[in-house]
């Protein structure tokens, strides 16, 4: 099967060489980029993550001689920095950062400060498969419209992992959970704020119990944080003494959880990729028992989007990364979970029949949910809402 998906793949990308030269446009870019290395930062903490960036570069150099440098990071927040940094320091055409993987409050933070080259998106040709109509978060990053600044590659969802062995049923809202987790004390836990994953598990508790659910689209004034977040600390509180360890600790972050669950401390682990539990149980962190649920009324959800500071030296060669991020065949291939596991960012009723096979022909796995088996997507509260219930959190909780 793999073989199959691969070989089909390369056809549809071989298509895609010959097609793109037909659009003098893009012609002159993949002229400009011929011969150039875009050095790509991302989160360098997934291994195969870093495996689909490698495969990029590979097939990028392969077909249009660009090649790929992974900038391996530990907070996107380094590279921003680094471009701060840089635009103080007067250098506007060499900088030293291509191409970053970003969404939420980093893209809000160079956005407002002016450090991103666009708009480019809608010059890549494989722009027009963008599901713009079913995905919001494809134009609105966490409620700031994308504006042509930054391209998708990749959508998330938050979902919970349980192991089906030893909770057949699981809790599929917030207060069927509260009850589960009374009544099964030191079984449930969530990490760190301060890691991405404990923040966001907060987000999805403040967005069911917030009294005026609206007001998370905009910025969290002192007055409309302190009335919105107060059912979150009361649900905090109320359930504290009953997580592992009395919530008097807490995992680091999200692989530390998995790792609990796979240990048999706790029973739930908790991700914002819906196919983290099948990579998990293939790689022998967790057990075949192993699935993904999410509350019913849906769970939080986003995209990851790959920007240009505006000082990049390679701009054209870090817009053809871009595109071919969004070419069907390499969506594809992302989405098998043999390689990466990524939702797709595709529409696709705008894709050809020979197109919509290579989606058709991936593999399925018992702990892989498909795309229309997970609850509907809400949309993330502006990026302070995060910020501030992580230093509140702190503020509270931490030891």
């Amino acid at each position: 099967m793999r073989s199959r998906i691969w070989l089909a793949a390369s056809a549809a990308l071989a298509l895609l060489a010959s097609s793109a030269r037909a659009d003098p446009a893009w012609d002159a870019v993949l002229a400009k980029a011929k011969g150039e290395t875009v050095y790509w930062n991302a989160w360098g903490g997934d291994p195969r993550t870093n495996a689909f960036i490698a495969w990029v570069g590979e097939r990028l150099d392969k077909l249009y001689g660009v090649k790929v440098a992974q900038v391996k990071l530990t907070d996107t927040g380094e590279a921003v920095a680094r471009v701060v940094a840089e635009k103080a320091a007067g250098r506007d055409h060499d900088g030293s950062v291509d191409l970053i993987w970003i969404n939420g409050p980093n893209f809000l933070a160079m956005k407002q400060k002016g450090l991103l080259y666009g708009p480019f998106a809608d010059r890549l040709p494989n722009s027009r498969y963008i599901d713009t109509a079913h995905e919001p978060s494809n134009v609105v990053d966490f409620t700031i419209p994308v504006d042509g600044y930054e391209s998708p590659w990749r959508l998330a969802q938050f979902v919970f992992i349980y192991d089906s062995a030893k909770v057949p049923a699981p809790p599929r809202s917030l207060n069927a959970l509260t009850e589960w987790i009374k009544a099964h004390p030191g079984r449930f836990t969530y990490p760190d704020p301060k890691d991405f994953m404990g923040a966001s598990f907060l987000k999805q508790v403040l967005i069911d119990l917030a009294p005026d659910r609206a007001r998370l689209s905009q910025p969290a004034d002192a007055a409309a944080f302190k009335a919105e977040t107060a059912p979150l600390w009361a649900w905090c509180d109320r359930v504290r003494a009953s997580l592992w360890r009395k919530g008097v600790e807490y995992p680091a972050n999200e692989s530390a959880l998995i790792q609990a669950l796979n240990d048999g401390e706790v029973d739930f682990a908790m991700a914002f990729d819906p196919a983290e539990a099948a990579s998990a149980a293939k790689a022998g962190r967790l057990p075949a028992s192993v699935r993904v649920t999410t509350f019913a009324d849906g769970t939080l959800g986003n995209t990851s989007f790959v920007a240009i500071p505006y000082n990049s030296p390679h701009k054209d060669a870090a817009m053809v990364v871009a595109d071919f991020l969004l070419d069907p065949a390499t969506q594809a291939y992302a989405q098998n979970i043999d390689h990466l596991g990524a939702y797709n960012v595709l529409d696709l009723a705008k894709l050809n029949p020979e197109q919509r096979k290579l989606f058709a022909d991936l593999p399925s796995d018992p702990a892989l949910p498909r795309p229309q088996d997970l609850a509907p997507v809400l949309l993330e509260p502006h990026p302070s809402w995060m910020t501030g219930i992580a230093e509140e959190w702190r503020r509270r909780y931490s030891q």
